[in-house]
């Protein structure tokens, strides 16, 4: 581990194994889902130890988290040791991260005339990407002639 942030973390051979398998995330995952992950690869690790790990990553800068529509915090491994700011597919759960250093500059401004140190910010952009769009523009409406009944024309990938 080596983000800055991480210095004075302890390793442990389950956040090793979590850190592991969120790098092979290509997309936001909760920690349900990364539990499910780290057991069909074989590697033995509580629900609980999943938890406390990323909570331990999150507070060391190794993750980016985001909530979904629930408010489940979602977890990707971040690729620099630079918080970044996503926005996300409010159908498909598609992230993509965007240049928010306008949010970056304002919120170090604020610091400084608030006199305030340590400034932490949650910045929540969501829509519907280009391919869940076109899928909604090409599916039937239920009272167009010629509409399939319960049958959805949007792909799962």
């Amino acid at each position: 581990m080596t983000a800055s942030g991480a210095e004075g973390m302890r390793r442990t051979r389950q956040r090793a194994a979590v850190l592991d398998t969120l790098g092979g995330c290509s997309e936001f995952v909760s920690a349900q889902e990364l539990h499910a992950l780290l057991a069909g690869s074989g590697r033995a690790v509580g629900l609980t130890t999943v938890y406390r790990a990323l909570r331990e990553l999150d507070r060391g800068g190794l993750v980016d988290v985001v909530r979904d529509e629930t408010g489940e915090r979602l977890y990707l491994r971040r690729p620099t040791d630079e918080h970044r700011h996503y926005l996300i597919c409010r159908d498909c759960g598609r992230s993509r991260a965007v240049d928010a250093g306008a949010v970056e500059v304002w919120a170090d401004r604020l610091a400084e005339t608030t006199g305030f140190a340590e400034l932490e910010h949650t910045l929540e952009l969501s829509g519907v990407c280009g391919p869940c769009r076109s899928a909604q523009l090409c599916t039937p409406r239920p009272d167009m002639p010629g509409a399939s009944s319960g049958r959805s024309t949007r792909s799962s990938s």
